[in-house]
């Protein structure tokens, strides 16, 4: 993923780290691993999913994606929901993939903050790489959906887009307010809600924005560029019918899952050639399952079929590796077989976006977290 490929290469890990790539590393002393005939490719990465904060086979005892009694939440942390336990970073890790993106649904306006982590461990502290990495808002027909029959704001695209500018204004203000008194020496309270916009202000992370008709699409790049802030359009369903405007809004567009059911008006247009139109049009796309919407371990398909609709093969291996560890923030330490980045490493039997292929090792920081005996 860095433009280069070795036809018949090497990679040395030492102390869960990438010591050095080439076409022969003669080193003595270490465990080696023959992937002759096989792929080996950075970890696969999703850049959107709910994966392990909407558990598998465990019904409302599990899900705790959404807090759906208040629309603005903006202090919630997925940090305290994710479940390591849960049987989808097992599905996750055997179908090569290495770190994930999590984060609150999409019930609520503002609905909390994402962490970005690896996919193999039983600590979720230690497997987090990066917390908070955005902040979730959401546009649509979910956030009106959750709160009309509640009889309270919101109920229409109006409400959403007001209620999140004020939160935006507020957030400005308390920031304003907060480094005044910090450069003054004086007291400040700090506000536990507004705390958690500052990253978002500061640009240090991108509000995450659930999207997926034009018009909201629209919306969202409106108010984030009204308040100068980065974002992520995720799903962007419908971006490939406004594909200039997204390219001249500098945000990248996270696509999918794009063969989940059409159950709602807003996904009507849901097309795995999406991804391709964006692209074309010069916007940076990464592939999303957005589990378990879709389930995870078919990430690749989802992208191969990108690939066979526009995106090609080369692109479409970006979206679920360097793309999407770019979009993610975390690009530094993953997303490519490059020195000096964590050894999350994925070694498959062919190309991981066809269908028959098959994974047979999986490296997370340098160890083994899934293996395939070869006979």
């Amino acid at each position: 993923m860095t433009g280069k490929e070795y036809l018949d290469g090497c990679v040395l890990i030492r102390d869960g780290k990438i010591e050095a790539v080439g076409e022969y590393i003669p080193e003595k002393g270490c465990e080696v691993y023959d992937a002759r005939g096989g792929w080996v490719m950075p970890g696969l990465i999703d850049a959107h999913s709910h994966l392990g904060i909407s558990e598998e086979r465990h019904g409302p005892v599990g899900d705790d994606c959404n807090e759906a009694t208040n629309p603005l939440t903006p202090e919630l942390r997925a940090l305290d929901a994710i479940n390591p336990m849960d049987g989808s970073f097992v599905s996750a890790l055997a179908a090569g993939i290495t770190g994930v993106m999590v984060g609150p649904g999409s019930s609520n306006v503002v609905g909390g903050q994402f962490a970005f982590i690896k996919t193999a461990g039983r600590c979720i502290d230690r497997m987090c790489m990066l917390a908070p990495a955005a902040m979730k808002i959401a546009f649509g027909e979910n956030p009106k959906t959750n709160y009309k029959n509640m009889s309270v704001m919101p109920s229409t695209r109006m409400t959403v887009s007001a209620m999140l500018r004020k939160e935006l204004f507020e957030a400005c203000a308390y920031l304003r307010k907060k480094r005044a008194a910090l450069e003054a020496g004086q007291p400040f309270d700090e506000d536990f809600r507004l705390e958690s916009y500052i990253p978002v202000l500061e640009k240090r992370i991108p509000l995450k924005a659930h999207v997926h008709r034009a018009d909201d699409i629209l919306t969202a790049i409106r108010i984030a560029k009204e308040f100068d802030v980065r974002m992520t359009l995720d799903h962007c369903t419908e971006g490939h019918l406004i594909a200039d405007e997204i390219r001249a809004s500098g945000f990248p567009a996270i696509v999918g899952p794009s063969i989940a059911s059409r159950t709602k008006v807003e996904v009507q247009f849901s097309d795995p050639k999406t991804a391709g139109l964006l692209n074309e049009a010069g916007v940076m796309v990464a592939i999303t399952t957005d589990h378990p919407v879709t389930r995870i371990e078919h990430l690749g398909l989802c992208a191969g079929l990108a690939a066979r609709d526009g995106l090609g093969v080369e692109q479409a291996l970006r979206a679920i590796t360097i793309n999407a560890a770019k979009i993610s923030g975390v690009s530094d330490r993953i997303g490519s077989i490059e020195a000096g980045k964590d050894a999350d490493i994925a070694v498959f039997s062919d190309n991981p976006l066809f269908t028959f292929t098959h994974t047979e090792l999986t490296v997370v920081d340098g160890k083994i977290a899934y293996r395939v005996d070869k006979k």
